[in-house]
């Protein structure tokens, strides 16, 4: 019986979202919490994406195949008692044994959040910046970003990744008071991308890069020419989207699994 969970999380104490060795993430706590409540051996949950070391996400779907059928709302109850603080479970929906949280997924939306004035209660979840950079230039540099495709530049030199293509609908950035926040939408993204690409726009900002050298070192497609990447506390996994109507098609009532498990269970017999 295959279930999505969104799930939204503090990454300040995770080594990301996937599971690795001899260091927490997310990913294990929560396949943790799912064995301890259905009594399982062991479950294999699959993200909509990958977060890095102390990167949020306010929206990850996930999803994970249980043995029986289980109301929604038991799930995330059961789930949300367990669960540590940094960690929640919001809707939990039945669905298709072929729907995939990530490869069905067609667009992941990324916040990077930056802080004008120092705040304490900030400190995991924006970068503080003591003076403000000239955003007009950033915004200006960000259109850029959506009439490329190749951003080798902005990817990690270590990977299995096969190619550095990515088709980016919308990188902007706003002021929010004190706040400045950073949109990027795409359909998807190489790993550490977002932090290199904030980090890059800043030097725009600071007037160390203008705009057309931020174009030229993208097309150049050589790693060496990005800035440093931008602190992980500021950066949040904001949205995951999937085609119109995804959900009403996909979904499964739970009379739906649970003539489903009978059927299992018959089988077997």
């Amino acid at each position: 019986m295959r279930y999505f969970l969104e799930v939204a999380y503090d990454g300040t104490r995770f080594h990301g979202w996937q599971l690795q060795p001899n260091a927490l993430t997310v990913q294990e706590v929560l396949d943790d919490c799912l064995c301890k409540v259905f009594r399982l051996p062991q479950v294999e949950t699959v993200g909509s994406g990958r977060t890095d070391t102390g990167v949020h996400a306010t929206q990850q779907w996930v999803h994970v195949d249980l043995p029986q059928a289980v109301q929604p709302e038991e799930i995330q109850h059961k789930l949300n008692r367990i669960l540590p603080a940094d960690i929640s479970v919001g809707q939990v929906l039945p669905v298709g044994s072929e729907a995939h949280t990530r490869f069905d997924a067609i667009s992941r939306t990324y916040e990077y959040r930056i802080t004008l004035q120092k705040n304490p209660f900030l400190v995991r979840h924006a970068y503080y910046l003591s003076r403000k950079p000239d955003v007009a230039n950033m915004n200006e540099a960000a259109q850029t970003l959506l009439q490329l495709e190749d951003f080798t530049t902005f990817s990690k030199v270590k990977g299995d990744t096969k190619h550095y293509r990515c088709t980016i609908t919308q990188a902007q950035w706003r002021e929010e008071g004190e706040q400045l926040v950073f949109t990027i939408k795409a359909n998807r993204f190489l790993r550490g991308m977002v932090r290199l690409v904030v980090g890059t726009l800043l030097d725009v900002g600071k007037g160390k890069l203008t705009v057309a050298q931020f174009r030229d070192l993208i097309e150049r497609q050589d790693r060496r020419l990005a800035s440093g990447a931008a602190p992980a506390q500021g950066l949040f996994l904001y949205r995951v989207e999937y085609p119109e109507n995804y959900f009403t098609q996909q979904r499964v009532s739970f009379e739906e699994l649970l003539a489903a498990q009978i059927r299992e269970e018959e089988s077997s017999l």
